[in-house]
């Protein structure tokens, strides 16, 4: 179980990729340095990692002031996982002391915040609560899930924009340097999992209502689960060979709610990503199992008393 971690760099203008299973940056790639502007800094995403080795993708944002971790993974122990020593380790110094580090959530999962503890030691990081409550009053919704949440790192704003539906808690950022939508488990290249199939649909409206008037350069998710042909690998699988670029378009997200509009409560398959409702699956499993066993029951009770008769 490892994290990847992508270090989007807007101090040292570089965009990395770490797989943290080595520790290693496996691709860097320069981005041509310009000033703040309504347009993104340019880039792209031309980049490869070991197949399959994460659990949670976690991102890095670098501003002049201070630094934003987006998630912190679903390993808690630093022996397999140094998230923040690696952390520490990346972030530049400005009067000779290291950037203010802010680490938030997409949500509450434990997939995405087993890592927290790392961090509590550390005098120059604060971790934003990952409940509801801290969520609302850190980011000063006072409407919830109406309004957007900022977060200034530094001629860097990221906006924060409530997309409750995995999650009661789930939040997606977009980061103004680069125009990427960090897009958590509300939309990635996997099984889109459905905790409240309306707050959802409501969610994709708001997104797509907020980057009206916004570049979108790339949707970056928490997960990759399918191969390059859309099919999905196993539940649990760390393995994944011919997998799926991460990144997701516009139009990806433009057609996700026409997708809830015609979601059948149980499962759906798009060519990015699976609707699926975990809890309507197994109950509806569990009535199918329910209802054989009663057939059973009844055909052999009435067989025997075709024997005994």
């Amino acid at each position: 179980m490892f994290s990847r971690l992508v270090r989007l760099d807007r101090v040292l203008d570089f965009f990395t990729v770490w797989n943290m299973a080595t520790g290693i940056a496996v691709s860097t790639l320069l981005l041509t340095a310009t000033p703040a502007s309504s347009q993104p800094v340019p880039g792209s995403l031309d980049v490869h990692w070991n197949e399959g080795a994460s659990d949670c993708n976690i991102y890095l944002l670098i501003g002049s002031d201070k630094a934003l971790l987006i998630d912190t993974g679903a390993v808690a122990d630093p022996k397999p996982m140094p998230l923040a020593k690696t952390i520490l380790e990346l972030l530049p110094e400005k009067n000779h002391q290291k950037l203010p580090l802010l680490v938030v959530h997409t949500h509450r999962h434990l997939d995405h915040r087993a890592g927290d503890p790392q961090f509590a030691s550390f005098s120059s990081t604060q971790v934003v609560p990952f409940n509801l409550d801290g969520v609302r009053a850190f980011f000063g919704f006072i409407n919830w899930p109406n309004g957007i949440g900022h977060v200034d790192l530094g001629g860097r704003t990221v906006d924060v924009i409530p997309t409750p539906g995995h999650n009661e808690t789930h939040v997606a950022f977009y980061d103004d340097r680069t125009g990427i939508l960090f897009s958590g488990d509300f939309l990635m290249p996997a099984r889109l999992l459905i905790d409240d199939a309306a707050a959802y649909h409501e969610s994709a409206l708001r997104v797509i209502d907020f980057l009206k008037t916004r570049p979108l350069t790339h949707i970056l998710g928490g997960h990759i689960e399918l191969n390059a042909a859309g099919r999905a690998y196993r539940f649990g699988s760390h393995y994944h060979p011919n997998e799926h670029r991460l990144e997701l378009v516009r139009a990806d997200l433009t057609a996700l709610p026409a997708a809830f509009e015609h979601f059948n409560g149980f499962y759906a398959r798009y060519p990015k990503y699976i609707l699926t409702n975990p809890i309507h699956n197994l109950l509806a499993m569990a009535f199918i199992g329910v209802t054989a066993l009663i057939f059973i029951v009844w055909g052999v009770r009435r067989l025997l008393r075709r024997r005994c008769g």
